[in-house]
């Protein structure tokens, strides 16, 4: 009887994945038909975070925004998995606040897009200052899901146990939520990147939550890996479209809440190690350049650095992929082996 419940859960989470994959293929032609019928070309960014010109980035990346290839097909992968789950998954603890996190994220990111399509600036978006206080208002809102409604107030530590912080949870959630939907940003530069780690970020992932029981979890988790996917088919070089902020904080947004809800944010770090390192490596370039007013990298994040010196952008992607594939391997182990 044991044996034929967990094939019975295993049959529809992986159910779920096939699902959504086919739903983000089916949606795929009716995006990309209004996506070039109303030219939602992404813009080229000219300036760096810190004001100043971006001229490496702008000549690595100048030929490829010339093709005029459209943003925003993240909405596909948002889409494809809230229908999903509406009608196969809508366990209320377990895959409100993802989805939640998933749509509302989605949609600034999406507003942002589209001030890119129709904004001059360099930057080309929201206001850096406002797009972060609306994130941080959609983590500030689970937060408070989880914490009030919820009962959450513990977190994991791997080998350790579990800990009680009280209302700290609160910020801790929103740090990991928004750090999450920024590093997800951030490494979204090359055609294929994003898509790929997400997908073994994702799937790390319902194999934690299906080891803990969690199956609502588990299932939307490899939901997020049949959109992902989808999307990856038409986003691998040359890029037929790029998920835009729209698919960038919604994904990430999706992970970060995922991590919470799974209570292994101590091991999201290792299974999203490659998000951190672009993120970081933006961090350290931002830092140096205003403090010490030098550059680290020819170009930030890692990626671009990786293309200024020389590397193929396939080859950068690719090398990503298999660190990110590893070391979602090694923090879905530690999960597993450490919930102690």
């Amino acid at each position: 009887m044991f044996g034929t419940t967990l094939t019975v859960e295993m049959t529809h989470i992986l159910f779920q994945g096939f699902i959504c994959f086919i739903l983000a293929m089916a949606f795929t032609p009716l995006y990309t038909h209004f996506a070039f019928k109303y030219k939602v070309w992404k813009k080229i960014r000219t300036d760096a975070m810190t004001g100043e010109k971006a001229p490496v980035y702008y000549k690595l990346h100048a030929a490829k925004h010339k093709r005029n290839i459209p943003t925003m097909a993240g909405i596909v992968g948002v889409v494809a998995v809230t229908i999903t789950m509406l009608t196969l998954n809508w366990s209320r603890s377990q895959t409100y606040l993802p989805v939640f996190g998933l749509v509302a994220a989605g949609g600034v990111g999406l507003l942002d897009d589209f001030i890119n399509i129709r904004g001059n600036s360099g930057i080309a978006g929201i206001r850096g200052s406002l797009k972060m206080a609306l994130i941080l208002a959609v983590a500030l809102t689970g937060a408070l899901y989880f914490f009030f409604r919820l009962g959450y107030s513990q977190i994991h530590v791997p080998a350790v146990g579990n800990f009680e912080i009280g209302w700290l949870y609160i910020p801790l959630f929103v740090l990991v939520v928004v750090s999450t939907a920024n590093a997800v940003n951030i490494a979204d530069g090359l055609d294929g990147l994003a898509g790929g780690l997400l997908s073994t970020c994702f799937g790390a992932y319902s194999v934690i939550a299906f080891a803990q029981g969690n199956y609502g979890i588990a299932g939307f988790c490899l939901a997020m890996v049949g959109a992902v996917l989808a999307y990856t088919w038409f986003n691998i070089f040359p890029a037929r479209f790029f998920m835009g902020d729209t698919g960038s904080f919604a994904f990430g947004t999706a992970l970060g809440v995922v991590a919470m809800l799974t209570n292994s944010v101590f091991i999201l770090p290792v299974i999203a190690a490659v998000f951190v390192i672009e993120a970081g490596s933006s961090l350290v370039q931002i830092f140096s350049k205003r403090v010490f007013k030098r550059k680290i990298f020819l170009s930030a994040p890692l990626h671009h650095h990786l293309e200024a010196i020389g590397w193929p952008e396939t080859k950068v992607t690719m090398r990503l992929w298999v660190i990110g594939a590893v070391s979602a391997v090694l923090g879905m182990l530690l999960g597993l082996i450490m919930r102690g």
